[in-house]
């Protein structure tokens, strides 16, 4: 099993790695990216099991045993990578590497999410639509500029989240098996977790365990978020007290935190009254006395946040890789 120190090492060159090259597109023309490959089988197992004319019982009985299954797989090829890594040397090593800076993907974050701001001054509201519409869920036709300007900025907190802290966090207690697991049960919660009659009773273990994964990265992202405050005029205990106090009423058990720390930090009421697929969702506002009108300058700003987070995550890293800084020079 990888030690620590050497995790954290791989961390801050995955960390730097992601920053300079980023998502790889070029790439994935040509071989699937992981995550793809995850859902595959995550779809092939929800044709396989989840038929409609089974109870809700079994069809929960089957979700169990897909996320198992799902689970499983994830380890063992973590494990057999990781042996495969541990004796291969600096070529091993720098594979790991590259493994850990493709799931981590912050730097993929930053640009899907400022390309909503982009996209604003390019062609106005109908292209800022357009380019929401590939990290949020919900409608991007009913959102007016506040509303395009919010779900970016939700998207960008609970991404943080989900995307980077949480494998980063599950990549320095468990090593690649930890990495691998955590990042195929989000991809089963995304693609099966939902309160669907296709999806409520057999992607119920899937989102149940995603919500246990996710439960100290998302309070750790909020702390990250947080520390950002004084850079934005805020106070690093009032988002904290904010978070503390609205997350709760999230939906999500997790993705609350993150984003009343983030409505905090930037001084913009977040989450609120939503439409996913033409039904109006009454959701509790993440930070209400703060601004409703959002912006795009807020869009940038929330992308600095991003950005800092990342740089507090290298600063976590550094001490906990110096030994293994030391054992290599």
């Amino acid at each position: 099993m990888i030690f620590a120190d050497t995790a954290a090492l791989f961390l801050l060159a995955a960390l730097a790695l992601d920053a300079v090259i980023g998502d790889p597109k070029w790439i994935w023309k040509h071989i699937p990216h992981p995550v793809a490959l995850a859902g595959m089988f995550i779809s092939w197992l929800d044709r396989s099991l989840n038929r409609p004319s089974q109870s809700p019982r079994t069809r929960r009985c089957a979700g169990v045993l897909t996320i198992f299954l799902l689970v499983l797989s994830a380890a063992t090829i973590g494990l057999a990578i990781t042996m495969i890594t541990r004796s291969g040397g600096i070529a091993g090593a720098l594979f790991e590497i590259m493994i850990v800076a493709i799931m981590l993907a912050l730097r993929s974050l930053i640009e899907h999410v400022s390309a909503v701001q982009a996209a604003f001054s390019t062609g106005g509201l109908p292209a800022a639509r357009t380019a929401v519409s590939m990290i949020v869920g919900r409608d991007p036709q009913v959102l007016d500029t506040a509303g395009v300007c919010r779900a970016s900025i939700e998207s960008a907190a609970e991404n943080l989240s989900d995307g980077v802290v949480a494998p980063f966090f599950w990549y320095l207690v468990a090593g690649l098996p930890g990495l691998l697991v955590y990042k195929m049960i989000n991809t089963a919660d995304s693609m099966i977790g939902h309160r669907t009659p296709q999806h409520e009773a057999f992607g119920w273990a899937s989102a149940r365990l995603d919500d246990l994964v996710n439960l100290l990265p998302a309070r750790l992202t909020a702390v990250l978020i947080a520390i950002t405050g004084p850079v934005n005029n805020s106070s690093i205990f009032r988002a904290l007290a904010i978070a503390w106090r609205d997350a709760r009423g999230h939906r999500s058990p997790n993705a609350g935190w993150p984003e009343a720390a983030m409505a905090s930090v930037l001084g913009v009421a977040l989450a609120g009254p939503r439409t996913y697929g033409g039904k109006l969702v009454d959701d509790h506002w993440m930070f209400p006395e703060g601004r409703h009108a959002a912006a795009p300058d807020d869009i940038g700003r929330a992308c600095r946040i991003l950005m800092a987070a990342g740089c507090l995550l290298a600063a976590l890293a550094t001490p906990l890789a110096l030994p293994a800084l030391i054992l290599f020079a």
